[in-house]
């Protein structure tokens, strides 16, 4: 048994040691780490249990160097919790995926599935290995595997896109509930060579699939970092405000914050001119625990925010209009922004809390080419269909169709309110008094006069206090007792059932 033993201890020496020291020194060299350096920052000391540690590839004459077949699979713990996580091997033949490797990742992604584990994804690959996929049988049982295609949103899955990723590392990205890239990093179907050589084009991986292509254009990613260990701590903090699995609520988090703290450091944040910008960040600040919020996609769709954050030690996911960018108004990208974060919400039993400060749609020829009708109906059947505790609060303005976008009445939300600041119409006063009176201001003697009478008269029918006289909104609230506010209807709300909600999102597909 003793000699059984040691040869099982060698072997096992062996597949640590990855694609052999030459090719981690070459890694280390360029400032990168390994897949099991990486699964280290991750995850509690100790906790790392893998599984086909002894995996290597079923080519004849490649067994001696494909320790692992290119990733490195196992369970672990992560602040206590236990995970599924999954990590690119790049010394071995680049991380590519051949039939051992998908294997491997199909039974790790089936059981994190089966045993309501979150996975954890620490990507980097060349996508599928050309000798392992070449012919009709090397392709036909290595397509999409069903287990990404029908995940469900049964488990949070997360990736970190840390080195250039290709194919099969590019599909779990975009079918994840949360993303971050490594700069310097590429994202995308096939590489820059590829491409070439399929198409003719030339061009750079940042210019491929970059960070800033993903942040401001695809938005298939969530945040960014640069360093892995910024990444991997995102990873980390995302996770604290999920369920290991759809069938929990969110974790508790309790802190010193009172929920009876008043915020009237708002009442100088917002401004009295309606027409001034302000950051709503630090509105969402002062509202929430101890000012503490993770956003996501911050630069995709910049007129809106979307924030997991804490009220009363409860997660709550946050969408509130942004009047430093566009004035607040919602154009095709914040369109999509908005139904991602809502079937992410709805999916894990985050409650969803709306701050309106929106002058309407972003309308133009160019919002029609992108299909800008489309999206906000998406936004709204994803908000129809969520069935999670909804609060709205009408900061400053909401205006239009918007106004039922942002969970306006009858658009279900448990309560609507209103700051006394609030205007609510179909359209601004401004605009408004263009539309109907233009031609008889052209007239008149004294144009300026009139449009301001006009627009004192317009501005008291926008003011939320007829909504509130009719029970057409819940209530007026001061501004400064707005966290109170939220707290108390937030406890209400998820009295009954907690903050779960029916999943009835949970198979809309992860992209649009």
């Amino acid at each position: 048994m003793k000699e059984y033993v040691e040869e099982l201890q060698e072997r096992r020496r062996r597949a640590e040691c990855l694609g052999g020291q030459q090719k981690i020194d070459a890694l280390h060299a360029q400032g990168k780490k390994t897949a099991r350096e990486r699964i280290t920052l991750l995850v509690d000391e100790g906790s790392f249990l893998e599984f086909g540690k002894l995996n290597v590839s079923e080519i004849p004459g490649y067994e001696e160097k494909s320790s692992g077949d290119g990733v490195i699979c196992g369970t672990a713990r992560v602040d206590g919790r236990p995970v599924v996580v999954q990590a690119g091997d790049k010394t071995v033949f680049a991380g590519t995926e051949g039939a051992v490797h998908i294997r491997k990742t199909k039974a790790a992604h089936s059981y994190a599935l089966k045993r309501g584990l979150p996975l954890v994804n620490l990507s980097e690959g060349g996508g599928l290995r050309m000798p392992d996929g070449m012919g009709s049988d090397g392709i036909s049982d290595k397509l999409f595997p069903q287990e990404m295609l029908t995940h469900h949103r049964e488990v949070p899955m997360v990736t970190a896109i840390l080195g250039d990723s290709f194919g099969g590392p590019t599909w779990l990205a975009v079918s994840s509930d949360f993303v971050t890239q490594l700069d310097g990093t590429c994202m995308g179907v096939a590489g820059p060579r590829m491409l070439e050589i399929a198409t003719g084009e030339k061009v750079t991986e940042e210019q491929l699939g970059g960070v800033k292509v993903h942040e401001e254009f695809t938005g298939q990613i969530d945040q960014s970092a640069r360093s892995e260990e910024a990444c991997i701590k995102q990873l980390k903090e995302f996770l604290s405000y999920l369920p290991s699995h759809g069938g929990e609520e969110p974790p508790f988090s309790l802190s010193s914050d009172s929920i009876d703290r008043p915020i009237s450091e708002v009442l100088s944040i917002v401004p009295e001119k309606r027409n001034r910008a302000y950051n709503m960040i630090k509105v969402i600040k002062e509202l929430v625990d101890d000012g503490e919020f993770f956003e996501l996609k911050p630069v995709f769709g910049p007129a809106l925010i979307t924030v997991f954050s804490r009220i009363g030690g409860r997660s709550v996911g946050i969408i509130a209009n942004q009047p430093m960018s566009y004035a607040g108004a919602a154009g095709v990208q914040e369109c999509e922004k908005a139904t991602d974060f809502i079937c992410l919400c709805d999916s894990f039993h985050i409650p969803l809390i709306f701050l309106h400060d929106i002058p309407g749609f972003r309308v133009s020829s160019d919002a029609e080419r992108g299909k800008i009708p489309t999206k906000i109906m998406m936004w709204n059947q994803a908000l129809a269909q969520s069935t999670v505790p909804k609060l709205s609060v009408v900061i400053r303005k909401s205006v239009g169709a918007a106004y039922g976008n942002m969970c306006g009445p009858t658009m279900g939300a448990d309560f609507v309110v209103a700051w006394p600041s609030a205007e609510i119409n179909f359209t601004g006063p401004e605009v408004g008094i263009n539309v109907v009176y233009g031609r008889e201001l052209m007239k008149s003697e004294n144009p300026k006069l009139e449009r301001e009478n006009l627009l004192e008269k317009w501005s008291f029918d926008s003011s939320p206090y007829k909504a509130a006289a009719k029970h057409l909104i819940d209530d007026v609230i001061d501004p400064a007792e707005t966290r109170k506010f939220l707290a108390r209807t937030l406890e209400l709300a998820c009295y009954k059932n907690g903050s779960k909600s029916e999943r009835k999102l949970a198979n809309w597909p992860t992209g649009f």
